[in-house]
């Protein structure tokens, strides 16, 4: 086992308006989260450097999405340029009513929302 200190807490929202994509919205949930922040503290207070960040940093990212199945956890993955990263899908989010119009996309007149927490820990 291998143990961990959290080092930052983050949340984000991101929204599909047009095409009623769960992944869409999820990747842009993450992108909002980690766009809060600068991890400066991996470097200057962990001491890590570009050779060893990646087997010290453990990013956990939860998504909430109205459809959890529907999300290719991959690309929300990829959102993470550093770090060992785990993500989970559970059903939340928000679908509310939006605008249908096919040149956009759209498959139905709704928007999708997705919800982000990213959880960034360090190996002590």
């Amino acid at each position: 086992m291998i143990r961990t200190n959290r080092f930052i807490i983050e949340f984000g929202m991101g929204i599909d308006f047009h095409g009623q994509d769960v992944t869409n919205a999820a990747v842009k949930a993450a992108k909002d989260a980690i766009s809060k922040s600068c991890l400066i503290g991996l470097n200057e207070v962990c001491g890590f450097s570009q050779d060893n960040i990646n087997e010290n940093v453990f990013i956990h990212v939860t998504v909430a999405v109205t459809r959890p199945e529907e999300v290719r956890t991959e690309e929300v993955a990829k959102c993470f340029p550093v770090g060992k990263v785990t993500v989970d899908v559970v059903s939340g989010g928000l679908k509310t009513d939006g605008l249908y119009f096919t040149g956009f996309g759209d498959k139905d007149d709704s928007i999708e929302v997705a919800v982000t927490c990213v959880k960034v820990e360090v190996k002590k």
